[in-house]
């Protein structure tokens, strides 16, 4: 039930949604005197505001700033765990091969990590949403990889289950406890580092953490045109910034 709503409030949390209700509104109350053109100039307004590449920095940067890479140096990791989120599967299923969308940087941190001796093994966490498209687990194709870049796959662990990061969470603990891996690295995006911590330890494991996929500035360029690679950014940084709320309020990411 979890995962179904946590899709429909994606839905209701993007900016472009409020934006499109609003002036929906307006449409049905178009003979209310005023009301419709205020409910319509604000959902011009909440699409430009968070169209601006200022406001979008801003948020991200918000959604980042906790983040930090805690790796101990002179330490070998007994497991890297990477999570999920990086495959495109519509791209895949028409390209026929497996296309990777801008949080690469996860992928080529762990397999970095591996070549470098940081960790023994890599645990790639990471299913199938929708299993009705008949697609392979993203865990699958992404390792499949890597064998391809040269780790051999006797250190490279699947976790398939999961499909969604509380899960993430509780399977990968479920496969590293098997083995007995204790001292493990987490690999995510910057603004997905703090929710993944929190459900990490919700489930009894601390981790030490390797940010990537960076994805804030220091604000100068960002400039207030409205852009619509903008919109996405400020939409993604509410969806972690609300996700991390709800996480916390279900008792699934401890603080």
């Amino acid at each position: 039930m979890f995962l179904p709503l946590s899709k429909l409030l994606d839905l209701l949390l993007a900016p472009l949604t409020w934006a499109l209700l609003l002036l929906l509104l307006a449409a049905l109350l178009r003979r209310r005197g005023r009301w419709p053109w205020a409910l319509a100039g604000l959902g011009v307004a909440v699409l430009l505001a968070f169209s601006s590449g200022a406001v979008a920095d801003a948020l991200m940067r918000h959604a980042e700033r906790s983040a930090a890479r805690t790796a101990r140096p002179g330490v070998t990791y007994d497991a890297v765990v990477v999570l999920g989120g990086l495959v495109d599967g519509e791209a895949t299923r028409a390209a026929g091969e497996v296309q990777l969308s801008g949080a690469v940087e996860r992928l080529l941190a762990g397999w970095r990590l591996l070549v470098e001796g940081r960790a023994r093994h890599l645990v790639y966490s990471c299913g199938v949403l929708d299993p009705t498209t008949g697609d392979e687990p993203e865990s699958v194709q992404a390792t499949r990889l890597l064998a391809a870049w040269g780790v051999d796959p006797a250190r490279l662990v699947v976790e398939d289950r999961s499909r969604n990061t509380r899960e993430n969470a509780i399977e990968s603990a479920r496969l590293l406890r098997e083995r007995g891996w204790s001292r493990i690295l987490l690999v995510t995006s910057a603004a997905h580092m703090e929710r993944s911590v929190g459900c990490f330890r919700a489930v009894g494991l601390e981790v030490d953490t390797w940010p990537v996929d960076w994805r804030g500035t220091d604000g100068r360029r960002a400039g207030w045109l409205p852009r619509a690679r903008a919109l996405d950014q400020s939409t993604d940084a509410l969806r972690e910034l609300f996700g991390r709320v709800v996480y916390r309020a279900m008792g699934y990411a401890a603080p």
